[in-house]
């Protein structure tokens, strides 16, 4: 099999990160004549925000195109709200996700861990496993996997706390997806969180950067400050097999409002073969 179809998982980017449509997020995929499209918007709008028969025509071109989708993008948990919104918004936008899962054969979906509001440690801490727990029991009975991400939230920059919401949730339903670039934006090595994380991940994330904090500016994968390429070996040496997404940033960037136009295609295929360079090289 050609390098560029490992992992087992093979290679598939985020469309929104090309184009706001579907038809052009699809058209970017065949671009690169990848196998997989990773899911999070449409036209601007979260999968959960789509209604009955915007979901259908999703799951129909994407069967058209012959693609697989590796991972749905969810907003539970993540940097857009925080631990003191209401429970139930998350629990509805898993319950619809769940549905669409299984309209595209799909396993995973992407959650974070709730940025604090104001609460004090121990109470911030108790109500993230409490709802991750929650959401792991819906996820089970659907038979779908939760993956954690290593970005916003209560377990987002620490490896011991990862471990310790995989652990305190008990269940195979829930495990970890790696971001590789976040670190440079969120002020940590990213190699050596995957060090400690790599036996429980089960989906990547690549992007790559440099600066930091507000000063954060969007490499290609191998041209910034991330350490993309030992982070790829790393998965290939600890036998990774599901699938490496690309999430470039060139053109999108859904925490600072910036969506692709017309023109983020071009960044998103370039970003796309970039990383099947830096795979092959990890043979």
């Amino acid at each position: 099999m050609p390098a560029e179809y490992w992992p087992p998982g093979g290679l598939a980017g985020i469309g929104d990160e090309a184009a706001p449509d579907l038809a052009g997020q699809l058209r970017a995929i065949g671009a690169l004549g990848w196998p997989g499209v990773e899911l999070r918007t449409v036209d601007g709008r979260a999968l959960a925000d789509l209604d009955r028969s915007a979901r259908d025509q999703l799951v129909l071109a994407v069967a058209r195109a012959g693609l697989r989708v590796p991972c749905l993008d969810s907003r539970i948990g993540s940097w857009s709200g925080s631990v003191a919104e209401p429970f139930d918004r998350d629990l509805a936008e898993l319950a619809t996700l769940a549905e669409l899962c299984a309209d595209l054969d799909t396993s995973y979906v992407r959650i974070m861990s709730y940025p604090n509001a104001g609460l004090p440690e121990r109470d911030w801490r108790a109500t993230v496993l409490d709802r991750v727990r929650r959401l792991t029991e819906v996820a089970e009975r659907a038979g779908i996997t939760l993956l954690h991400e290593n970005c916003a939230g209560w377990a987002g920059t620490s490896a011991e706390r990862a471990i310790e919401l995989l652990d305190a949730v008990g269940s195979p339903a829930l495990r970890l997806l790696f971001d590789v670039g976040n670190g440079i934006a969120h002020g940590y090595d990213a190699a050596g969180l995957l060090a400690d994380l790599v036996p429980f991940v089960a989906h990547v994330h690549v992007k790559d950067a440099v600066g930091g904090g507000e000063d954060t500016a969007y490499t290609l994968p191998g041209d910034g400050q991330a350490g993309v390429v030992d982070c790829l070996k790393r998965l290939r040496a600890n036998g990774y097999a599901g699938a490496l997404s690309i999430e470039p940033h060139l053109a999108t960037r859904p925490h600072e409002g910036r969506w692709a136009d017309a023109g983020g295609a071009a960044a998103f295929v370039a970003a796309g073969r970039r990383l099947a360079e830096l795979v092959r090289g990890t043979e």
